[in-house]
């Protein structure tokens, strides 16, 4: 795998851990996730880091090379799965 392909493979990671957290962050009768709390976040932060080095090799694969479609979409999506993760994360936290 290159440093190019990165976002690719950010996105995908990035879209299957979003449907692990908003699966295990759903509460049961009791009033307890499906997950623990700290995997949550563990989780949650992990995949913002993730996405957002995957938006910034993208950026600066399109400055590099110039405007390209596909990439651009791929790297803005990562973009703002990053953004919604540390929102997530931040919602997710007990105040």
């Amino acid at each position: 795998m290159t440093t190019r392909d990165f976002p690719y493979v950010a996105l995908a990671l990035g879209s299957f851990l979003l449907l692990v957290v908003l699966r295990g962050s759903q509460l049961a009768d009791d009033g307890l996730t499906s997950l623990p709390l700290l995997t949550l976040l563990v989780v949650s932060e992990f995949s913002f880091f993730v996405n957002a080095i995957g938006a910034y090799i993208g950026f600066n694969q399109l400055r590099e090379t110039g405007f390209q479609p596909l990439y651009s979409l791929i790297t803005l999506l990562c973009l703002a799965l990053s953004l919604y993760f540390m929102w997530l994360g931040v919602q997710l936290w007990p105040l």
